[in-house]
């Protein structure tokens, strides 16, 4: 009798910024500590706890030397949405009284809009500043917009939809001559370009170990300590992590996130100039192969992982379903679930209709030439067969404006 046999491949992965794979090596270390190094980390009355305490200890500087700064001034939490959560709610908690005036981009991640928005709900003035069409906000707008009761500015260091990376260090200067305080989701950028909490100057930092090859569940906020930043917990319980997150720290995923920060440390050049080679294939490959496209975002100022690309006469979903066999997104990961087009691409001033077209690619520490080139071959197939469908592109190969065509309003 003939034995049938049905193989099943898995999409070649190009969204990075959703998630990156576990790293075997970060497997490797978590390992013992979900099996016979089970100690809850804050026993301190025998072996068990001490050891899995010491662990714990170690993935904190571990952290700490990835960011340059002091082990004290990291404090595990569960991820970067509950860092950032931590870090606005927790700020206001404490200042709220003398400054209830908040900063931010139009441009955030999700997490850090609704919790300004949360805090709107509770007497807090929120400006969400503009960007212009390369993703980056005005320093001038920023000083213009800091009033006397401004607590904090939030600016993310590099964007999770277009990957625009920006000026951390000159936002840090402007607003401490000014005694604001300075927060930043830093989720996308740890691991992925050089991050010096000493050269930024800022206050407080969010970090998220599942966006550098770490395991999800798992994150950090740093806290200044040197002037030190006060923060009201939001988490109460048995007062661990300085009394800033209750809860028994899970060693495994400490372990992992430490093993993770440790890994970038040695390899972050090699990584840098293994995704600039990829970055460079992807983007000329594009530009070469499919004609009417627009990319998102600045050029100059950005992270290369990242590539934001509209294509013209295509809709995005159509494209995606297209390209089954490769895992990209339509936008953030927290948001893509929305059939409405990105917020963040919509503050840069994208046409709605390019906006719906747009796709984000990520690449990574695993991505190699082949599936870039697979990318590309998809790519360029598909763009190709759904033009050939679409009555607006025709008319654009005829020369036909379509912006000037006056339409007919449905009844």
């Amino acid at each position: 009798m003939r034995k049938t046999i049905f193989r099943f491949s898995r999409a070649t992965y190009l969204d990075f910024q959703a998630t990156t794979p576990t790293d075997y090596r970060v497997l490797d270390a978590m390992l013992p500590y979900l099996t016979n190094q089970y100690g809850n980390p804050h026993s301190k009355t025998h072996s068990f706890g001490w050891e899995t305490e010491k662990a714990v200890e170690k993935a904190r500087s571990q952290i700490a030397s990835l960011i340059n700064t002091q082990p004290q001034s990291i404090i595990f939490t569960s991820g970067a949405t509950e860092s950032n959560n931590a870090a606005l709610k927790g700020l206001y908690g404490f200042y709220g009284k003398q400054k209830n005036h908040i900063i931010t981009t139009q441009t955030e991640h999700k997490c850090v809009l609704d919790t300004c928005r949360y805090l709107e709900d509770k007497g807090v003035e929120v400006t969400y500043l503009p960007v212009d069409s390369n993703g980056l906000i005005s320093l001038q707008q920023l000083q213009e917009s800091i009033k006397s009761n401004t607590l904090c500015v939030s600016v993310m260091l590099v964007n999770n939809e277009i990957g625009v990376i920006q000026n951390l260090k000159e936002i840090s200067r402007i607003c401490h001559q000014r005694g604001v305080y300075v927060h930043s989701d830093m989720a996308q950028a740890i691991a992925k370009i050089p991050v010096d909490i000493q050269d930024l100057d800022i206050d407080l930092g969010s970090i998220s170990a599942h966006k550098l090859y770490g395991p999800k569940g798992i994150g950090a906020l740093y806290v200044r300590r040197k002037p030190r930043v006060r923060l009201q917990q939001i988490i109460h319980g048995g007062g661990q992590e300085r009394g800033l997150r209750s809860g028994t720290l899970a060693p495994h995923l400490c372990v992992g996130f430490g093993k993770a920060a440790e890994i970038a440390q040695a390899e972050l050049p090699y990584d840098i100039q293994h995704v600039d080679k990829l970055y460079k294939r992807l983007l000329n490959g594009i530009k070469e192969q499919i004609p009417q496209i627009q990319i998102n975002g600045s050029l100059e100022h950005r992270y290369k992982g990242n590539l934001n690309v509209s294509f013209a006469f295509v809709e995005g979903e159509s494209l995606i379903m297209a390209i089954k066999q490769v895992a990209v997104s339509s936008g953030s990961a927290c948001t893509s679930a929305s059939l409405e087009p990105s917020y963040v691409l919509r503050a840069l001033g994208v046409q709605e209709d390019m906006a719906h077209t747009s796709l984000r690619i990520g690449i990574g520490r695993f991505t190699t030439e082949k599936e870039i080139d697979f990318l590309l071959d998809q790519l360029s197939t598909a763009v190709r067969k759904l033009r050939e469908m679409s009555p607006l592109w025709e008319m654009h190969q005829e020369g036909i404006d379509i912006n000037k065509i006056e339409w007919t309003q449905p009844h």
